[in-house]
């Protein structure tokens, strides 16, 4: 049988390769049994005959004790639900989107890094999920310091029964971590181990003045930001994104309305001199989904099409000769936006993410410099 004490170890040093200094998360990374928290089976992701993404179920029993224990402490995220449905129950390939996982390690420890956290800080965790960032806090803080809030009920239970067996007791709720504020208690930081679209302001009520939350900004384009947010005396909160290429799935409230089928329509067409396979680049990526908040993105290197799923407005991109002709339909000229988008980032000197910051107040803006740099607002 595997030593899991030494896969621990070598997991803590690839973590430590990945940007881990704080030697309190490295313990606990040393010390928390991740194999505990996959349950009995997870989903892999693949490709249909038709090319489509699909995720298919891998049942403990059929692979190796020493093959499980592998995966298990391998710096990877292991998919543990699709579309509602758990790895456990899945009668064979399931298509779909993620809403549930095993995040892999390095990410969990660098946003609780990027959090912050210190000894007798009160935080509260939005996405139990598994349980194994629950407990890595619990290692760190103690159990009565810890509050982790879960959407769903299955996946919350589980946890819970992961967690009481290896002696854990943190305050576990089943509820809206966006919406519902806990009545009574004020918390030192926030970290969602899932992304958001924006804040959700009853995040802001449940900090003390100098609060944080630490969460993946994303969107519809599939693109992120780790943001670390400070609350002021007025209520409000900035701060600036870490500059990591991180990403967790959507919180399910915030994800994109399901899309059967997709047409591509005619429309009026024009030269660009955005080179559209600059928007899969991390920070285009990331500029075009500010532009077009309630747009996906589709299609792949010099063919690119945005669908926007409020209006129904399309533009895609083609070659033509040495340069790339757009075509645009619908009420809302989508790729103007993301045009002008990228105008006023090279007008500021092209930054990376890093020089990206966020203020919730009355709205919330994403800008870049300083609040009074250029700015767009997020959805509501």
């Amino acid at each position: 049988m595997t030593d899991t004490a030494q896969l621990r170890r070598r997991l803590a040093d690839d973590i430590t390769g990945h940007g881990l200094t704080e030697p309190a998360w490295r313990r606990a990374i040393e010390d928390v049994p991740r194999e505990v928290f996959l349950s009995d089976a997870v989903f892999r992701r693949g490709q249909d005959a038709q090319g489509v993404t699909v995720y298919r179920p891998l049942r403990r029993q059929e692979v190796t004790a020493d093959k499980w224990l592998a995966m298990a402490y391998s710096n990877e995220t292991w998919v543990t639900q699709v579309d509602g449905i758990d790895a456990d129950n899945a009668t064979g390939p399931v298509h779909g989107l993620p809403t549930s996982s095993s995040t892999l390690p390095s990410l969990v420890v660098r946003m609780l890094e990027a959090a912050g956290i210190g000894e007798g800080d009160r935080v509260r965790e939005i996405g139990t999920g598994t349980g194994f960032s629950t407990a890595v806090l619990c290692h760190r803080l103690g159990d009565d310091l810890i509050t982790s809030v879960e959407v769903d009920p299955a996946v919350g239970a589980r946890a819970r029964r992961a967690l009481h067996g290896l002696g854990y007791s943190p305050s576990l709720v089943i509820g809206d971590g966006l919406n519902e504020r806990q009545a009574g208690v004020e918390f030192d930081r926030i970290v969602a181990t899932c992304s958001v679209r924006s804040i959700p302001y009853p995040w802001l009520w449940q900090l003390r003045p100098g609060g944080t939350i630490t969460t993946c900004l994303g969107g519809w384009m599939q693109a992120s930001g780790l943001v670390h947010i400070t609350v002021q005396e007025d209520g409000s909160a900035t701060g600036r994104f870490t500059g990591e290429q991180t990403a967790f799935m959507l919180a399910r409230p915030h994800q994109p309305p399901p899309r059967l089928t997709f047409t591509m329509h005619s429309g009026v067409p024009r030269p660009t001199g955005l080179d559209p396979s600059r928007l899969w680049s991390w920070t285009g990526r990331f500029l075009a989904q500010l532009a077009a908040p309630s747009a996906e993105l589709l299609g792949a290197g010099a063919q690119v099409i945005l669908l926007d799923t409020a209006t129904g407005s399309q533009a895609w991109t083609e070659v033509d000769g040495s340069g790339w002709t757009v075509h645009q339909r619908g009420p809302l000229p989508l790729w103007d936006a993301v045009e002008h988008a990228f105008e006023r980032w090279e007008r500021a000197g092209a930054p990376e993410q890093d020089r990206f910051g966020l203020t919730v107040a009355e709205d919330q803006r994403v800008w870049i410099g300083d609040p009074s740099g250029p700015s767009w607002l997020l959805p509501s």
